[in-house]
């Protein structure tokens, strides 16, 4: 399912923090948004999962536009994990990862024997399922993450949003992680901090700052070391990754210079 972004923008206390973000994700693509603190990610996304109604702009899935959806209908079509998901309610793993089903359900409608499958795979895919009959409120941050995951994957979404979900996990479950993103059917949108675990699992890269794009397109054209400079304010030599040829930045302690500010996408 094709995920776009029609020129949004969203200004909130007269504030603008996301101008005419044009961007889209092609059936099972996964595209990475990246950028600096503030410019935009979280936002953006926001605005794909409904937590946020763009000022302008729309954000079409498979075509219609998701302002004409009901909730529940979106929730069937797309799934996210936030970076501050939080549950505060003494539920167990299994319970939690369960709810991502709520969109498939009518009322109090137990789950079928399809459903618990579906759990238990989420479950395994993500190595947590050891802690089923754990509760959430006794796991450690990462476990808790992998949780959040899980409930996402069970929801069956056709766009599966990410925002930092590599955040708390150890490097062998990052590493995990991306590599199931890549090629597991949805189309995934998801903000990444590490550019080079960015350039590994993306199909496409999406750079902000403040608010804007900057450039967009496979990892190679895009994580260059002029507008890495420009965006970042870092020097990054780039060398290809030895195995798959993916771009790898390494960073230097001198700071950069920076000549004509940040560029902007044509």
């Amino acid at each position: 399912m094709d995920l776009r972004l029609d020129g949004i923008s969203v200004v909130t206390d007269g504030r603008s923090l996301v101008h005419e973000l044009s961007l889209t994700a092609g059936d099972g693509e996964v595209v990475g948004l990246v950028g600096p603190n503030g410019s935009g990610k979280s936002t953006a996304l926001k605005c794909v999962y409904r937590a946020l109604r763009p000022t302008s702009g729309t954000v079409r899935v498979g075509g219609d536009d998701l302002a004409g959806l009901t909730m529940r209908h979106s929730a069937r079509r797309i799934a996210a994990t936030t970076q501050d998901g939080t549950v505060e309610l003494d539920f167990t793993v299994a319970e939690v990862v369960a709810l991502g089903r709520t969109p498939h359900l009518r009322g109090n409608q137990p789950l079928g024997r399809r459903e618990r499958e579906l759990c238990d795979r989420a479950m395994a895919r993500l190595d947590i399922g050891h802690l089923a009959r754990r509760s959430v409120l006794t796991l450690s941050g990462g476990e808790r993450q992998r949780v959040l995951l899980a409930r996402a994957l069970v929801q069956e979404p056709e766009v599966l949003v990410l925002d930092e979900p590599t955040n708390h996990l150890d490097v062998r479950h990052q590493v995990e992680l991306l590599s199931y993103l890549k090629g597991s059917g949805p189309t995934v949108l998801v903000v990444l901090h590490d550019l080079n675990l960015a350039a590994l699992a993306c199909d496409r890269i999406a750079l902000l700052s403040h608010g804007q794009l900057v450039a967009a397109g496979p990892p190679a054209d895009v994580l260059t070391a002029e507008q890495v400079a420009a965006v970042f304010g870092v020097t990054a030599d780039i060398v290809p990754h030895p195995l798959s040829g993916a771009p790898q930045l390494l960073y230097s302690l001198d700071p950069p210079v920076v000549k004509g500010g940040v560029p902007s996408c044509p």
